[in-house]
């Protein structure tokens, strides 16, 4: 009898029940995301007026929106991932959410290109501490068969945030230029676009205070495998970290690992070279600057971690199936943050031609914000039910093969393509409005399933930095390319924007071969993840 109690406790140590104040703190999480990415989207409905005011060029604004933000928000999301394995995970998120509040509000002094970018720079840093700090305390809150559902849920935050930043975006814009229709006599001498800013990001300071207020979970208490939540020398090993990631403090980092110093200085010629190269075709130097930037500082962090936690790098990094699927979910957002950056500034140009929006539809608003309140809303709605719906897919295909959730991924980046090809040849704006949440709620449904893939291949005290691997493909992949090839393209096409979201769909089949690659293989890196970390050193 006794060992038939032991198994029951150890049944239900291993899948506790979900209490009701992880709900609550799963909806405070959601909070926080939709605030980020409101924060991070809004400049997709004021495009217009910024290429107006700072004379700027596609490919310069798709490298505002996509790599100024995203190369820090994965660089730092690394350091941060890894202090989140380690650290209060409630109050690093906090310190974050002020910073890139604070840094949206200063997007709204901007009177140049280069002080927007160094705004975006600052949002990017300061959001690179939530989602990795919320992965893994969702995931130390709800149990493995109910986990995709969870993130999910959260991950609803990223599209209800992005599409609401339209309709706030534009109506703050037209209110704006409404009530002081001579800038010079704006309060400030702020500009519509300059105000939205302000406007979305002073709120987040006061939620800032909220999210101080959250318990901590049990780190491992979901799996079975409770440790502290705070482990020694947090910060100090943060603080290696950023040494090991923050060019050119990377090269004091390597030179003290034995046989580092070479293949660092190689990939550093070589990035240089490649990106200079990528200059010369395309003239953009600040987008290759950056983005070399960020792979050369990924390649010494990955240096130094493989030197300095061989479990760790041995589950994710040393792992080419686990880095094909990091990429494979880069590749999806690739076309998803393009596309949902460039679509409302497509029907704003295409359908209105900058004027007036048609009396049938919202009599007295301007195109952007009748824009902005129709595309906005219905996405909002839509994509928050794809990506719960496919969450909650993937957890019921999981429980019967263990690739479903890479089948969700597949089906979510082929059911838009239709859309998409309808959306950019309608001439009717009635039936674009229709087709478009569609759209959108397919293309929404991928999120949950691949963040809890990546989740199930680590250990707990690894949740985190798994978590930050995944923000790294969905940015330096996803985000850092996307809207500045469909920007470039656009300017090849004489700034058609049809043609430069069009070039985007040669990516899903690319996507397709690394999610068939990674499920081909996921049941064997699940089942093998203690073995395999007990191999490399983890005392497990």
């Amino acid at each position: 009898m006794a060992s038939m109690g032991e198994e029951a406790a150890a049944a239900t140590q291993a899948k506790p029940r979900i209490g009701g104040y992880a709900w609550y703190a799963l909806f405070v999480l959601v909070l926080v995301y939709i605030v980020n990415f409101i924060d991070r989207h809004i400049i997709s409905i004021l495009v217009g007026d910024i290429q107006r005011d700072l004379n700027v060029e596609p490919a310069q604004i798709g490298f505002l929106y996509g790599t100024a933000f995203a190369v820090f928000y994965a660089l730092f999301g690394i350091p941060l991932g890894r202090l989140a394995d380690s650290w209060y995970r409630g109050r690093l998120m906090a310190i974050g959410l002020a910073l890139w509040s604070s840094m949206t509000a200063l997007s709204g002094f901007a009177t140049s290109f280069g002080m927007l970018a160094a705004a975006r720079i600052g949002v990017g840093i300061g959001e690179a501490s939530a989602s990795p700090a919320a992965y893994s305390m969702i995931s130390d809150s709800f149990p493995k068969e109910r986990r995709a559902t969870a993130l999910s849920i959260y991950s609803s935050g990223l599209y209800i945030g992005g599409a609401l930043s339209l309709p706030i975006g534009g109506l703050v814009v037209a209110k704006w230029n409404a009530a002081y229709p001579i800038v010079a006599d704006a309060p400030l001498g702020l500009a519509g676009w300059q105000a939205a800013f302000l406007a979305v990001g002073l709120p987040g300071l006061l939620l800032a205070l909220w999210v101080l207020t959250l318990r901590e979970p049990m780190r491992g208490a979901s799996e079975g495998r409770p440790q502290p939540v705070v482990r020694p020398n947090a910060w100090r090993d943060f603080g290696k970290e950023l040494v090991a990631i923050l060019p050119p403090l990377t090269l004091l980092n390597v030179a003290r690992i034995p046989g580092a110093l070479m293949p660092n200085l190689l990939a550093l010629g070589l990035t240089a070279i490649i990106g200079y190269g990528l200059y010369l075709v395309t003239g953009t130097g600040a987008q290759w600057l950056a983005y070399g930037l960020g792979v050369y500082a990924i390649f010494s962090w990955v240096q130094s971690l493989k030197h300095r936690d061989p479990p760790v790098y041995a589950l994710i990094w040393g792992s080419p199936v686990v880095l094909i699927l990091a990429i494979a979910f880069g590749s999806i957002s690739f076309v998803t943050y393009a596309t949902s950056f460039w679509i409302p500034f497509y029907v704003e140009e295409h359908f209105y031609g900058g004027g007036a929006a048609p009396a049938h539809y919202l009599a007295g608003l301007t195109a952007k914000a009748e824009v902005g309140l129709i595309i906005g809303s219905t996405s909002a709605a839509s994509a928050a039910i794809g990506v719960i719906l496919g969450g909650y897919l993937s957890d019921l295909w999981r429980q019967r093969d263990p690739r479903g959730r890479i089948f969700v991924n597949m089906l979510s980046v082929v059911l838009p393509i239709p859309l998409i090809g309808f959306l950019l040849t309608t001439e009717n704006l009635a039936a674009f409005y229709w087709v478009n949440p569609i759209a959108h709620m397919f293309a929404s449904a991928w999120v949950g399933a691949a963040v809890a893939t990546l989740q199930d291949l680590v250990l707990p005290r690894m949740r985190a930095t798994a978590g930050a691997t995944y923000i790294l493909g969905t940015t330096m992949v996803g985000l850092a390319l996307g809207p500045y090839f469909a920007g470039q393209m656009m300017g090849l096409a004489d700034r058609n924007i049809a043609v430069g979201i069009a070039a985007l769909y040669f990516m899903p089949v690319l996507t397709l071969i690394g999610l068939w690659i990674g499920a081909r293989h996921l049941a064997t890196l699940e089942a093998t993840k203690v073995e395999r970390a007990r191999a490399a050193g983890e005392p497990v």
